[in-house]
């Protein structure tokens, strides 16, 4: 699968003109979102369905800086995954180079509204089918 692709904007900038360290984790919910709907996983879909998906932990190590108006390409893989809990890694590269800029990682669960823990494998096994699949790949 290919990688998501983002250009830098301006309003992602801080006062030394470089990309604010925030910014790389709404990157890699965007990468995380558009990889689910390449995967045949449409996240919108999952919500009306009742099943949301929280982040329960993310870390980023910087690299090399990113500024306005660079292009980077945010690749992801599933490192686990179990039906309950997904893990996946990212790397943020310059598209024009290829230099490292970030790897990171984020892990999310899967509940109801209410709260309660979902089992994909039980109740969605639509889902958890598509999960399997990306996590083979």
């Amino acid at each position: 699968m290919t990688a998501y692709e983002h250009q830098a904007q301006y309003y992602e900038t801080d006062q030394m003109g470089i990309i604010h360290h925030s910014n790389y984790i709404r990157w890699m919910e965007s990468a995380r979102i558009w990889w689910m709907q390449q995967a045949g996983i449409d996240y919108g879909k999952m919500e009306e369905a009742g099943i949301i998906s929280p982040v329960v932990g993310v870390s980023c190590q910087y690299k090399s800086m990113v500024h306005f108006g660079d292009t980077v390409l945010v690749a992801l893989k599933i490192e686990k995954y179990n039906g309950v809990k997904l893990s996946l890694s990212y790397r943020v590269t310059d598209k024009e180079s290829g230099e490292l800029r970030m790897t990171g990682n984020s892990e999310h669960c899967f509940m109801d509204r209410g709260g309660r823990l979902v089992s994909l494998k039980k109740e969605y096994p639509d889902y958890d089918e598509a999960f399997v699949r990306e996590l083979r790949a």
